[in-house]
Order: C-alpha cells, then structure tokens, then sequence
C-alpha cells in the first residue's frame, strides 16, 4: 500500500465499522457477484484505486461522505464523518466559530 494514498485505509475501516465482506460491499455497490471480492481486496490493498463514482457509491453505502476516503489521518477523518452529519446551520455556525479565532 502506498503511504500518500489513504483510500486504502479508510476503506478498509470504514467497511469493518459497517461489519460487512468485502463481497458484501462490492455487490452492494453494483459489481458482478464473481468478482466483487476481488476487486475490493485489490482496492483495500492499495493495487488498484477506485475511479470517484465507485467512490461515491462505496460511501454512501458505508454511510460517510466522499472526502473521508482523502482524509490522510483519524483525527480528519471523525472530523469529515461528524460535519456531514451537521446541518447546513450547524456547519455556517462551526465556520463562524472558527473563522473568528482565526
């Protein structure tokens, strides 16, 4: 796995968290039952990355947003999890709050 793509990783976590197979997921989001597995051990390992519509697809079905997949630590990556689940007042209040200590 290479260490500047991160997509290997939060796939992988985000998958186990849903407490689904790698089969599972990759019928799920449309793929052929034969070769579901397959293709998402290779996206887990880092072998092949997922074109954005897969992405997409893989996210909404693993219940967090696209970005979670770019975010390079945890830290980010809870963070990108709990501001999609905001309201769009709760997100315009969170960048008042924080633009003002800036």
């Amino acid at each position: 796995m290479q260490k500047d793509n991160p997509i290997p990783t939060r796939l992988k976590e985000a998958r186990k968290k849903a407490g689904i197979t790698q089969k599972e997921l990759g019928i799920r989001i449309g793929m052929e039952p034969s070769s579901a597995s397959g293709r998402m051990n290779h996206y887990e390992k880092g072998r092949h990355t997922p074109d954005i519509g897969t992405l997409r697809r893989m996210a909404d079905e693993l219940n967090v947003p696209l970005n979670y997949f770019f975010c390079e630590n945890e830290l980010s990556a809870t963070l990108a999890c709990i501001i999609d689940k905001m309201s769009d007042e709760e997100k315009a209040a969170l960048l008042a709050s924080l633009s003002t200590q800036a």
